[in-house]
Order: structure tokens, then sequence, then C-alpha cells
């Protein structure tokens, strides 16, 4: 009885890396850093109090909705104006959980903040993680990642308007983390299809629209991939077999 016990609360305490976790949270960290400290220098430029801009990154917690949400707040925009908006920027969020369902927490609660806090960046570094890292990672990464941000928005608000006439663009650093953090798992995976997708939706989109860019580019791309994927159903790979692997009669 007390060997199962010891036993049980050993795999509940190795549930969860957080000492890697950690580790794995520092180049999000590089990027969150700078950009969250240039949306807490826009919200205090704003005029927003200072809990609304740290809830902000507490319960929205979406780097491009959130700095959209503030001319949004600042022009006295309907909230469901907003919701929708905001809905339209993530709208990408949705497919995020998909490959990373049986890499979810077994707790109802961790599941459920995981896949709140499944952002671009998080999605980025958990899909270049080797399958079995990752149900004791996703929780510290994600944990880690929002604090990052949580804290960057604070110190932004903090100093204010002079931190940005001092080291101007802060926002463009989430655009390097992006390119940073899509290379990194391009040569984890080494697929062609999504970046072949996106700059071909790229490229459509912006011979239509110039104010949708975006939400045009996203669209695309789940029409490319439900294209392909029901491809792939109707035209399944061939089974080869090597001579001498099957026996005739």
């Amino acid at each position: 009885m007390t060997s199962h016990s010891n036993t049980s609360s050993i795999e509940h305490q190795s549930q969860h890396d957080w000492a890697q976790g950690f580790k794995k949270s520092i180049p999000v960290a590089m990027g969150y850093l700078p950009a969250g400290i240039a949306f807490g220098v826009l919200a205090q430029v704003a005029s927003l109090p200072f809990w609304a801009t740290i809830m902000l990154s507490v319960l929205l917690y979406a780097g491009a909705a959130q700095y959209a949400c503030l001319p949004m707040l600042s022009a006295g925009m309907p909230i469901g104006s907003m919701a929708t908006n905001i809905a339209a920027i993530n709208l990408r969020h949705v497919f995020y959980g998909m490959p990373l369902l049986q890499s979810l927490p077994d707790n109802k609660l961790a599941k459920t903040y995981c896949l709140f806090a499944l952002t671009d960046e998080t999605f980025s570094v958990m899909t270049s993680l080797p399958q079995p890292l990752r149900k004791t990672l996703m929780l510290p990464i994600s944990l880690f990642n929002q604090s990052w941000w949580v804290v960057a928005g604070g110190i932004g608000f903090i100093l204010g308007g002079t931190l940005s006439d001092l080291i101007p663009n802060l926002d463009f650093a989430l655009v390097c983390l992006f390119a940073i953090l899509a290379y990194e798992q391009f040569q984890s995976i080494k697929r062609y299809f999504p970046i072949g997708i996106a700059i071909l939706s790229l490229i459509i989109a912006s011979q239509f629209t110039s104010s949708w860019v975006l939400l045009m580019a996203i669209t695309l791309c789940m029409l490319f991939i439900l294209v392909r994927g029901f491809w792939a159903a109707q035209h399944p790979p061939e089974i080869t077999h090597k001579k001498g692997d099957s026996h005739e009669q």
C-alpha cells in the first residue's frame, strides 16, 4: 500500500516538467517582453487604466487582438462589434488544438487553460517538440509564456511613453518572433505544404483587398487545407510490397 502511494506521488510530481518548460519558454520571452512592453505603452497612451491593461493580457491574451482592441476601446466601439473583430483576428486559433489533443493535460482545469493559452508561439513551440515530451511540457510552457506577456504589459504601462521614444517600433518584435519560430518549426518537421499555402493565400488575398488581407488569407488557407484533406481521403497512398513479402498460391 505504501509502495503504491509513493509511486502515485512520484508520477503526479513528474506529470509536468516545470524546469524544462521554463527553458523552452525563454525564446518566446525574447519576443514577448518587447512586444508586451509595447502593448503596455500603447495602453497607457490610450488612457487605459492599469488594471484593464493587465486584465486584457490575462483574459484575452492575444497579441494582435490586444493591439487591435486599444483603438476600439478608445473609440467606444460597442461590445458586439469588438467581439466580432477580435473573433475574426483569432479565427486561426480554432485549429491549433487539433494536432495537440493527445498532448493536453489530464486535469480538466489544466486542459481548459492550455486550450485558452494556445497562442501562435505556444503552438509553434509545442509542435516542434518530440511527441513524448509534449504532455509534460504543455502546461508549464503555456503558463510561463503568458506570464512573460502579462509582466511585460505591466512594465510597459508603468514606463509609459518615455520608453516608446527611446526604443521605437517595439511592436515589430512580435513579427520577428513569428519568423524565428516558423523557421525553427520548419527545421523540425521539414514540411513545405504549410509554407506554400500560406504564401499563395497571402498573394491571392492581397490582390483582392487591403483592409482584410489577414482574414481572407486565413480563410483561403483553411480552404486549401480542407481541399487537400478531401483529396488525400479520396486518393489514399498505395501500399507497395517488396518481392518475397507475398506468397503466391
